[in-house]
């Protein structure tokens, strides 16, 4: 009897000591995240004005909010991005904001983070894994692509031969954009893709792929392309060519974009939410940071908007007057 009193005792305490442990441990996590004042901002390479404007927008905000910062670009390697969530985590980050190296291969170094008590809050691109990351704020890629293909198909008389330029596969992105175009596209009897390729979200490349699709398809009447970046290469490429008469479109809201449009060489782009999203990662951040808690579910959606002649002017560093 005596034997089983002391076996009961030693259970309770171990179950309060195991208690003590877990509670200390939530209390310390807790702790270094209220503490911590860093917030370290990762994009892709700062060269793309895309990403370069999502590192500033979400750099002032921080700043505003009291936070110290750290830019990095990961540009488009994992390993790289890996060995900044690295450093991250050793510096004991508060946050991290993060537009990744791709959907799978970010996986394990969010998963890291997490561990490790830094939450991750992505912008732009999703990774293919929910509960890692606190929040995933994106553009709603499909809806925007939706805008440019109706657009581009009316540009076209919804006729003629077209190609379609895509981007980084690595990338949800560019399979969610092209998904979203053909949705439209496909059900349009009189248009015919005739030449479907990668430019990687690259100027250079596309402008090369372009005098490749032009040379091999010569009545080709429109381009179609996955980012800004992309349909301005295409545009140069036209030039280069003396085609006037191939229609243009694109897809971010870039300055050199909405620049073009005013110019009437790009016929339209699809502006993301690039200020909406970039900042508001930071809010929710700041909330986490003092609450645990976003009050917003992880997968967020933001609406993308259609650019064109008639409302370009009111475009200014990928912000809609008035959206």
């Amino acid at each position: 009897m005596k034997g089983s009193i002391q076996r009961r005792i030693v259970m309770v305490l171990a179950v309060v000591t195991a208690f003590g442990v877990a509670a200390v441990a939530a209390s310390a996590t807790s702790a270094h995240l209220t503490a911590s004042k860093l917030i370290v901002i990762i994009t892709p390479s700062h060269t793309n004005p895309f990403f370069a404007s999502e590192a500033t927008i979400a750099n002032a905000e921080a700043k505003k909010l009291g936070y110290k910062t750290r830019v990095l670009s990961h540009n488009d390697d994992p390993n790289l991005q890996s060995q900044q969530i690295d450093s991250a985590i050793s510096q004991h980050a508060a946050a991290i904001i993060l537009d990744n190296a791709g959907a799978d291969a970010t996986i394990t170094a969010v998963k890291k983070a997490k561990t490790a008590g830094v939450p991750v809050f992505l912008i732009d691109r999703e990774i293919n894994k929910s509960g890692l990351a606190v929040a995933q704020l994106v553009s709603n890629n499909f809806q925007g692509a939706v805008l440019g293909a109706t657009y581009f198909a009316k540009q076209m008389g919804a006729k003629g031969q077209y190609a379609e330029l895509t981007g980084k596969a690595s990338d949800t992105n560019a399979g969610v954009r092209s998904r979203g175009y053909h949705s439209v596209l496909d059900q349009l009897k009189g248009m015919k893709l005739v030449a479907k390729q990668t430019a990687n979200w690259d100027q250079t490349q596309a402008f090369n792929v372009t005098q490749t699709i032009l040379q091999a398809h010569p009545k080709i009447k429109g381009i179609i392309s996955g980012n800004d970046t992309m349909a301005i290469g295409a545009v140069a490429a036209l030039k280069a060519s003396h085609r006037t008469d191939v229609k243009v479109v694109g897809l971010d809201g870039s300055p050199d974009a909405v620049r073009s449009i005013l110019a009437g060489a790009l016929k339209a782009t699809v502006l993301q939410p690039i200020a909406n999203f970039s900042k508001l990662a930071v809010v929710e951040a700041d909330k986490y940071i003092k609450t645990r808690k976003t009050g917003r579910p992880e997968k967020q959606l933001l609406p993308c908007f259609l650019i064109t002649p008639s409302n370009a002017k009111g475009v200014h560093n990928f912000v809609l007057a008035g959206a």
